[in-house]
């Protein structure tokens, strides 16, 4: 594994995902996240590297704002952490986003099996079910200090353990579920998604860049513009018909100078995430020579977008252009 390079091993993690049910993306390279996958209502957003130390805190904070706004698990995967090989069934952190080895990942996606160690300061650590722990110690009529006693630790640590404050190493886990002869450790759901979306509210017009970006945020629409990412800006209704799909946001691409040959790229790629999302996806151009729709896509002139009178007729027109 560590002879291979990083288009090898996201064309491993690609082909394993399409094994494992997932629909996936193409694969972005010069973005925050390299691909996005699908399956069911769970859906990823995946930076893949050799050398997961090598991971870009900027990019972390995109992926972070694109992944809340989809409600997606972002997931780092990875070959090695230095000269060390990531270990199997061990999620580490970087930047504050789960990182996992191939082996990982395979054992979740074919297995259903989650990993438990966590990595940390100090070594491996796993999740205690605290509720679970109290009810058998209970059911055994042992005290805390009593289990503690037997486990070896503090009557305070159980007590943390009970309540989720503090995690277990394994060994005194282990120690644990065999007095109980009780699996008491907790999985690590690494595809927990984020509770709440993006709040676009907060977004005003002093982080606002784009000319095209303003006239959207005029229209009624909060805008969230993105660097390192296959489109310009995610945009979603403020006040949107709860029963509409509208609900789900909307990727923009809004340079306006750029040559038709490379947005018929940017399009290829906009259609491609647009259906794994299932959002939808329009340019934003300048130019009146460039045709309704690129690939799919639903093209709308600058001067369109500053006629609109508000964000329904803007998404009718967004509607009308994708239907033709």
């Amino acid at each position: 594994m560590e002879t291979l390079n990083r288009k090898q091993v996201i064309q491993e993690i690609s082909h394993l995902l399409s094994g494992g049910g997932f629909e996936t993306s193409q694969v972005y390279y010069q973005s925050c996240f390299d691909m996005a996958a699908r399956k069911k209502l769970l859906l990823i957003l995946l930076k893949v590297l050799v050398n997961v130390d090598s991971l870009n805190e900027s990019h972390v904070q995109e992926i972070r704002k694109v992944a809340s706004t989809f409600l997606a698990s972002p997931l780092v995967v990875g070959v090695k952490s230095k000269t060390q090989k990531l270990e199997e069934d061990v999620v580490y952190e970087r930047h504050g986003l789960p990182v996992i080895g191939i082996d990982t990942l395979k054992n979740i996606v074919l297995y259903d099996d989650y990993p438990e160690f966590l990595a940390d300061r100090g070594g491996y650590y796993v999740n205690i079910n605290g509720n679970l722990l109290k009810e058998y110690r209970e059911e055994y009529s042992l005290s805390l200090k009593d289990l503690a006693d037997l486990a070896h630790v503090s009557r305070e640590t159980i007590y943390k353990y009970e309540n989720d404050i503090v995690r277990a190493n394994p060994e005194t886990a282990l120690i644990l579920e065999d007095l109980l002869n009780m699996k008491i450790t907790v999985d690590i759901d690494l595809f927990e998604a984020p509770k709440e979306k993006t709040d676009f509210t907060i977004i005003n017009d002093a982080s606002i860049q784009n000319e095209k970006t303003k006239d959207l945020t005029n229209l009624g629409f909060g805008v969230l513009e993105t660097k390192k990412t296959p489109f310009d800006a995610l945009a979603i209704e403020k006040n949107f018909d709860e029963f509409s799909k509208e609900e789900n946001p909307l990727i923009a691409s809004l340079e306006s100078n750029r040559p038709e040959k490379t947005l018929h790229k940017m399009a290829i790629s906009l259609k491609d995430l647009s259906l794994i999302t299932d959002s939808e996806s329009f340019f934003i151009v300048n130019n009146k020579k460039i045709k309704d729709s690129l690939e799919g896509i639903p093209v709308i002139r600058s001067w369109e977008l500053k006629e609109a009178e508000d964000s329904k007729e803007f998404l009718n027109l967004v509607k009308e252009r994708r239907e033709n």
